[in-house]
């Protein structure tokens, strides 16, 4: 991979309203100007959950400007060419995607539903923070990864090993 290049890198999740929102924003504050998150979904729900927002505003994380949206979009002539896609709900992970621009590496990054969890405010919010917590940590680990100096073997073993931490 190239020493001064910026990666563009896909979250999807069914609804595209909880967990790739959550990483959309990790990644896009963590990776700095070396990365430039996305998310999308393949059945998006139209609406961002709040909690979502909430949980990254809780880390000062900017929560401006996240929509629920398609992954079509990003399989459309003009669309950014993906380095990176990453499911992170079980059933996104089994879905047939469309045919991504730019020949990304993929991975799954499973992590439980925050939005499907019942409970009290606190069950629920405490359940955002766990599922940001994860993406968080793998997000870090895969900003530890040696891109430059991995050949895409490497740099796509590295990813899928990250998705079982």
């Amino acid at each position: 991979m190239v020493a001064d290049k910026s990666y563009n890198v896909l979250f999807i999740c069914t609804g595209n309203s909880a967990r790739s929102i959550l990483a959309e924003g990790l990644m896009t504050h963590l990776g700095g100007e070396r990365f430039k998150a996305y998310s999308a979904g393949s059945q998006p729900k139209g609406a961002v959950n709040p909690l979502a927002l909430r949980t990254l505003a809780t880390w000062r994380i900017p929560t401006d400007g996240f929509r629920s949206k398609s992954w079509e979009e990003f399989a459309q002539p003009g669309a950014p060419a993906l380095d990176f896609v990453f499911t992170v709900c079980d059933n996104a992970a089994g879905e047939v995607c469309p045919v991504w621009p730019g020949q990304p590496m993929t991975a799954h990054w499973g992590v439980p539903d925050p939005a499907g969890v019942e409970g009290t405010d606190e069950q629920k919010t405490k359940a955002f923070l766990d599922a940001a917590v994860t993406l968080k940590r793998r997000i870090e680990l895969m900003l530890a990864l040696p891109l430059t100096a991995l050949d895409k073997l490497g740099i796509q073993h590295g990813i899928k090993d990250i998705g079982t931490r």
